[in-house]
């Protein structure tokens, strides 16, 4: 490259962001908890990455997470679930697809991110985090 010129900048645009994250879900990073009921499946990737994905999410846009409680058809709740509020007041929520047996997500409310190293699912995010990077080309923030 000539001296005095600057390579050319793909900028992370949330349809990259999203594209980076569905090439990236794969069984290693569902939760267990929802591999429970129903093993994670290339069909269904979005099946069980709402935590991580959010907070990949949050690692890139800041803001909050919502919260609210998965419900089967009958009723029965089935765990929680996750998406974002930005900091501009928009919800993005990258992974609801998963739900196609007629859940329902109850009871949003804002949570924060909690400080220091996660308490649980930390490997299936960091891996998560890892090959969202190599998909856009580049290291992402981190919290």
């Amino acid at each position: 490259m000539p001296t005095g010129m600057m390579a050319a900048v793909t900028p992370w645009t949330l349809d990259r962001i999203d594209k980076a994250l569905r090439a990236s879900w794969a069984a290693d990073t569902c939760s267990p908890d929802d591999v429970a009921r129903a093993p994670w499946h290339p069909d269904n990737p979005a099946w069980g990455h709402c935590d991580v994905t959010a907070l990949v999410v949050n690692d890139l846009f800041g803001g909050d997470l919502m919260l609210g409680e998965v419900h089967a058809a009958d009723g029965v709740r089935h765990g929680f679930h996750y998406w974002n509020l930005l900091p501009s007041g928009a919800e993005i929520d990258l992974t609801f697809e998963q739900f196609r047996e007629g859940q329902r997500v109850t009871g949003a409310r804002v949570v924060k991110r909690p400080p220091g190293p996660l308490p649980r699912r930390r490997e299936e995010y960091e891996l998560l985090h890892e090959r969202v990077a190599a998909h856009l080309g580049g290291p992402l923030p981190a919290h």
